[in-house]
């Protein structure tokens, strides 16, 4: 596919500056026959050679800090583009360009609240009244911020793929069916790769959401819903390399992704069992699913001697033991540096039971919070280990450890 319009060649000159007039020569070399020429004085000069056209253009410019701009205009398509020049290119301010840069995508999302409308009610609607699969479409970079589009969807619980168009012309599009939901992605409207489908989903009587920057297009003609990320401008300084569109076609994307996820109740739960690597998932590990249970607790009765402590200790290494009373509740909690104090004190005779070494009240946390959770109680309290209770009678569940964070990544 060749480039049609506008082609803005930006020059500098290195003494540029208030005042002054110079000279500047260049060469844009294309397959084409004719040129509209240059815009504000100048001329052109063509030069045919086999079938490359040459044009050289001179031009003489009054001289002004950051040099001047020359513009050429075609009507046709260049099926090759080549700017051939002389010297050392003049110094660039990285920070000012990445600063526009900026500035234009997020001028472009400042844009978009205020085209939400009954077209973003119909698709979200659609989405979540879907029986099948929200199958993503486009090419080329509107193709690769669908394929962000689906990812998203299908991780918030609403099945999704994406579909390329070229790969769907060729059997692909056995993939769809008429319980699916079509989101389709073309910034002019009129990629011919996307339109070739567009039947194939009428045929369906398949639902269409186009996100689109042209409202006019054939495939906002075609769609059940429209949703317009058109752009005043890309950052490209030629205009040409998609930047402020593709941004507003992600966060639209976004946009129509959070509104599902809200409207379908999906939660903490749900997230986390559909990530459950990387550091996602291991933020939304659950307490109850690393804590030790049953024999593997250390448990003494609140009249225990000594050395029942000790042993209970011992054999389940964990570097203490829960202490209940006569009902089985807890009553405290005795750990290594518990018995360390007490043979300070005693100096090495200690007579005393579980009830008099055990510390009472000690840290707890409930199953069901994250364990992140436990990890910030540990690091407030300066303790390795928290009991684990039921949140309605307080009986004990089970124990997490340091250990059992840092096994699972979560520390």
């Amino acid at each position: 596919m060749g480039v049609r319009g506008r082609v803005t060649i930006r020059v500098y000159g290195k003494r540029a500056g208030p005042g002054c007039r110079w000279n500047y020569s260049f060469f844009l070399a294309c397959r084409v026959r004719r040129s509209k020429g240059i815009e504000g004085g100048g001329y052109l000069r063509h030069h045919r050679f086999n079938r490359l056209s040459v044009f050289a253009a001179h031009k003489n410019v009054h001289g002004h800090e950051g040099g001047a701009v020359l513009f050429f205009q075609f009507d046709f398509p260049l099926k090759s583009f080549v700017f051939l020049r002389k010297g050392k290119p003049p110094p660039v301010d990285h920070i000012e360009l990445g600063v526009r840069t900026l500035q234009i995508e997020a001028d472009a999302l400042a844009r978009l609240p205020e085209r939400l409308g009954p077209d973003f009610v119909r698709a979200v609607e659609s989405i979540l009244g879907c029986e099948g699969r929200v199958v993503v479409t486009g090419i080329g970079k509107s193709g690769l911020v669908g394929q962000k589009i689906a990812s998203t969807l299908s991780s918030i619980g609403a099945p999704s793929f994406f579909l390329h168009p070229s790969d769907g012309v060729h059997g692909d599009l056995g993939m769809v069916t008429k319980a699916d939901v079509i989101i389709a992605l073309s910034y002019s409207g009129e990629t011919e790769e996307l339109l070739r489908v567009m039947p194939v989903f009428a045929r369906l009587n398949t639902p269409v959401i186009a996100i689109t920057g042209g409202m006019d297009s054939t495939l906002a003609k075609e769609a059940m819903a429209v949703l317009d990320v058109s752009v005043a401008q890309e950052a490209c300084p030629m205009n040409l390399t998609p930047t402020a569109s593709s941004t507003a076609t992600l966060a639209m994307g976004d946009a129509l992704a959070m509104a599902v996820l809200e409207a379908s109740g999906f939660c903490e739960d749900d997230f986390a069992g559909f990530h459950p690597g990387g550091s996602l998932g291991k933020s939304l590990i659950r307490v109850q699913e690393l804590m030790v249970t049953g024999d593997a607790v250390p448990v003494v009765s609140i009249e225990a001697p000594l050395n029942h402590v000790t042993r209970e200790i011992s054999a389940k290494k964990l570097g203490m033991t829960c202490v209940v009373n006569a009902s089985g509740g807890l009553a405290g909690i005795i750990t290594d540096g518990d018995l360390r104090r007490a043979l300070e004190r005693t100096n090495g005779n200690i007579s005393s039971n579980a009830g008099k070494l055990m510390t009472p009240s000690p840290g707890t946390i409930s199953g069901s919070l994250m364990a992140a959770a436990a990890l910030e109680v540990m690091e407030s309290k300066s303790i390795t280990t928290l009991i684990v209770v039921e949140e309605v009678d307080g009986k004990t569940q089970g124990i997490i450890h340091l250990h059992h964070l840092l096994r699972a990544g979560v520390a």
